[in-house]
């Protein structure tokens, strides 16, 4: 185990993730729609002609063709329709059970619940900065490799015991296995590192982290996940 101390320096919340959406997907989406030429868009207009281009269908057959876009690989057909329906009313990005998609779940949410002013259920995430000092010189190897899993183990010691991300999975928080991490952080990114200590920004769900914003210093430790070999 390592130890660390813990300094959350920043905490907003968004209704967008950052870079989720670049031109390139708004010019598929709009080609998806029908609409002629998308290449010919000037680029500060293609996200106000993708919102013009899906309102013009109904919302479930919007939200069917986003779907399409982003999971085309990974659902069927008979589920990108239910879920269609079901993007009207629930938060996909939480209920779900399969976390992988999650992120995708948010990205197509946003997208609607601007297209159509609120017809589809609001998303919440998180973006925060988070610097980590290691007590040991070589502390910050264990986030070289795969570090959502140290992370988070970190940062939910910051949390309440009742927090969602405890009660759901103490057992990956507590142990050496937490494939999930991945999933749970959307985007992870090092914006400063010095021998002894580096700064996260990190993007998450509000269903998960959002407690994290009355977190103080603290000291923690963590472990990386043990590696599996395969045989």
């Amino acid at each position: 185990m390592q130890t660390f101390t813990v300094e959350r320096l920043s905490f907003d919340s968004l209704t967008e993730l950052p870079n989720s959406w670049q031109p390139a997907d708004y010019k598929a989406l709009l080609a998806k729609t029908g609409y002629d030429n998308p290449d010919e868009v000037a680029p500060e207009e293609l996200l106000e002609m993708t919102h013009m281009a899906l309102t013009d269908l109904e919302p479930t057959e919007a939200a069917r063709l986003v779907l399409e876009y982003l999971f085309a690989d990974q659902l069927t057909t008979g589920q990108i329709d239910n879920l269609a329906h079901q993007m009207l009313t629930e938060k996909l990005w939480e209920e779900n059970p399969e976390l992988e998609q999650h992120e995708g779940f948010f990205k197509a949410t946003q997208l609607l619940y601007t297209a159509y002013n609120g017809k589809f259920p609001r998303a919440e995430a998180v973006q925060f900065q988070v610097q980590l000092t290691a007590a040991d010189d070589d502390g910050l190897q264990l986030f070289d490799a795969n570090p959502e899993a140290p992370l988070l183990r970190l940062l939910g010691q910051g949390m309440p015991d009742n927090t969602l991300l405890k009660r759901l999975f103490h057992e990956q928080l507590d142990g050496a296995s937490f494939p999930e991490a991945a999933s749970i952080i959307w985007q992870l990114h090092p914006s400063r590192r010095t021998e002894q200590s580096i700064v996260f920004e990190v993007v998450s769900s509000a269903y998960w982290l959002d407690d994290f914003k009355y977190a103080d210093t603290y000291e923690a430790q963590t472990q990386a996940d043990e590696v599996v070999e395969e045989s």
